[in-house]
């Protein structure tokens, strides 16, 4: 069984930055791409990031591009959101997510997911 389990969200002021983990369990953490999304209140749903299975390749949402980054590492079935630079509008719960199989970065559709962590809150204030 796959468990995600996000943390580091909190609140931060316009400009900071924050580091979120997410911690992966129940299978091979190496051979597979993972992402993150956010929700925020009364929105639906939306890509940020993503990594492929090795860290060489990578994909961000228009919105973050620039400002956050989305190492990993293997080693630790851990993949991070180094979030820079913060501002208002980028406060929502962010969800760790990975796929069944193995998917492109680009593939940035809620549905190309198949697990999904419990999410943190991030909220930046102004």
């Amino acid at each position: 069984q796959v468990q995600l389990v996000e943390s580091g969200g909190g609140l931060v002021q316009a400009g900071g930055s924050l580091r979120l983990s997410c911690a992966a369990s129940g299978r091979t953490f190496s051979r597979y791409a993972m992402g993150w999304f956010r929700q925020a209140p009364g929105k639906e749903r939306e890509f940020v990031a993503a990594i492929n299975y090795s860290g060489g390749s990578t994909y961000y949402a228009d919105s973050v591009k620039g400002r956050f980054t989305i190492p990993r590492a293997n080693a630790k079935l851990t993949v991070y959101l180094q979030m820079n630079s913060l501002k208002p509008e980028d406060t929502a719960v962010y969800y760790c997510a990975g796929p069944l199989a193995n998917i492109p970065v680009k593939k940035t559709m809620v549905t190309g997911y198949d697990y999904w962590g419990q999410g943190t809150q991030v909220t930046v204030s102004a």
